[in-house]
């Protein structure tokens, strides 16, 4: 017997079903985007590994799906030439891999729009607004709600400094989730705020590790936390600075000035941070510009969210469902340089990506798509015989000219077989026509859920459109 087929672990087929419900996951998200002027772009699939290694941090790296050279990719190779120093059997792996592998899958949507950016810049207009919903892929360990491939919605302003991008993004959030229908938590912190913490704590050259660190709180708890700081090279002392930074409860207001305080040397340490100070001044401004928006689902400033990847620099998101146990579903945040990289320094851009896998799951999970959304057949016509099937496909005809959704069965079997059809794919409205109906120029509709069933002149579309509307 042939081994029944499979697909890589992390991965999903879709089918009709599922494929209808992340259209409109993805059409509601479009049309968001396009409310606030941004325009579409994609980029390939893969690029070269030189353009993504290096900006995830050394986690996101170890992540990155690596594409072996085409044919022999390791004719020629003298592995002698990669050996590290004083060793027998030990290879600099990452100089080897760029070696024999010069490509790679995309990690996420963000460093590929900087390439973009730069390698395009004289076509188009600053400041540039772009959304962009395709998949990327991350060598993972799977999980539920975290795969190996999954889709992005991103959406970023790049060429500005204005904290009306922010505010922009916490609008496209709040618009798109209250379509939705779903209850959510907009998290915010700053960058700066997190340097702040390094500087007055004592170990600013530590940033990057407290904010790994940090970033996985809610993953593993305050403890856990601590003691992977305190492996870092963090002393007890340094960490009892941040400790109640990590705990501070009340509003956002209350969290600034406590904040503050900290900032300007009340600390233990009794260090000024100058950037923490400006990181704050940004956070008041944005929750200033908040609060005239009319935001409708709840804001809040989260000084444990870090967001891991080493790009960002100033304000950061994280978007989480409040009624439904999952992870993050959206994040982001403010990037100053990332086009740096690329040869086009001092290019500020802010984006946030909505993980349309995840989102999907809330929705399912939660019974929130609209009915529509379930089939995309409006109406299945029984197939009675072949003079009704004649009879028929004009007035089929005419309904999909109208742009409704109709299937005609294909074969002219039992009634309840046809039924079962209809069942089966949450067909919403059925036709029967027989001798008798097409005799006297009628076309039978009946509501299956409701049981309400109409006759109509076969040519009185507009009445079988408000009818099955």
């Amino acid at each position: 017997m042939a081994q029944k087929p499979s697909i890589p672990k992390g991965t999903r087929d879709f089918g009709p079903a599922e494929m209808a419900g992340r259209n409109y996951i993805f059409d509601t998200i479009r049309s968001v985007f396009k409310t606030y002027g941004y325009a579409p772009i994609e980029t390939p699939s893969m690029e070269n590994l030189s353009t993504l290694l290096g900006k995830y941090g050394e986690e996101g790296d170890k992540l990155l799906f690596r594409i072996l050279n085409s044919g022999d990719a390791f004719s020629g190779i003298s592995y002698d030439d990669y050996r590290i120093d004083g060793t027998q059997d030990g290879y600099n792996s990452k100089a080897l891999s760029l070696k024999v592998c010069e490509k790679g899958l995309r990690y996420d949507l963000t460093v590929p729009f900087a390439r973009f950016v730069v390698q395009h810049q004289n076509e188009i207009s600053f400041p540039f607004k772009r959304f962009q919903i395709q998949p990327v892929w991350r060598a993972d360990r799977p999980q539920k709600g975290r795969y190996r491939e999954f889709y992005q919605c991103d959406v970023d302003v790049i060429g500005s400094k204005s904290l009306l991008n922010e505010l922009e993004l916490v609008q496209i959030v709040d618009r798109v989730f209250t379509l939705f229908d779903v209850n959510v938590c907009i998290k915010i912190n700053n960058r700066k705020v997190l340097t702040g913490m390094a500087e007055i704590c004592g170990f600013p050259d530590k940033v990057v590790d407290i904010t790994v660190a940090i970033d996985k709180i809610d993953k593993i708890g305050l403890e856990a936390v601590e003691a992977e700081m305190k492996e870092k090279g963090l002393t007890e002392e340094a960490v009892a600075v941040i400790r109640p930074i990590l705990t501070i409860s009340g509003s956002s207001a209350e969290k600034i000035n406590v904040m503050r305080e900290l900032m300007s040397g009340k600390s233990a340490s009794g260090i000024v941070s100058g950037t923490g100070l400006k990181g704050l001044d940004e956070l008041e401004e944005l929750f200033a510009l908040v609060e005239t928006a009319g935001i409708r689902h709840e804001v809040e400033i989260d000084l444990s969210l870090a967001r891991g990847l080493n790009y960002y620099t100033g304000a950061i998101f994280e978007v989480k469902a409040k009624n439904f146990a999952i992870g993050s579903i959206c994040g982001g945040g403010r990037y100053d340089n990332l086009t740096g990289i690329f040869g086009l320094p001092d290019m500020s851009g802010v984006g946030i990506s909505f993980g349309a896998d995840r989102i999907y799951d809330v929705l399912k999970g939660l019974d929130k798509f609209p009915a529509e959304v379930t089939s995309s057949t409006k109406i299945l016509f029984a197939n009675m015989g072949s003079e009704e099937l004649r009879y028929l496909i004009p007035v089929v005809k005419q309904l999909r000219e109208a742009g409704v959704p109709c299937e005609i069965y294909p074969e002219s079997s039992k009634l309840k077989k046809q039924f079962d059809y209809a069942d089966r794919k949450k067909i919403p409205f059925i036709s029967i026509v027989g001798e008798t109906e097409a005799a006297e120029g009628l076309v039978n509709i009946k509501n299956l859920s409701s049981g309400e069933q109409k006759s109509f002149k076969k040519e009185d579309i507009a009445s079988i459109l408000e009818f099955i509307a």
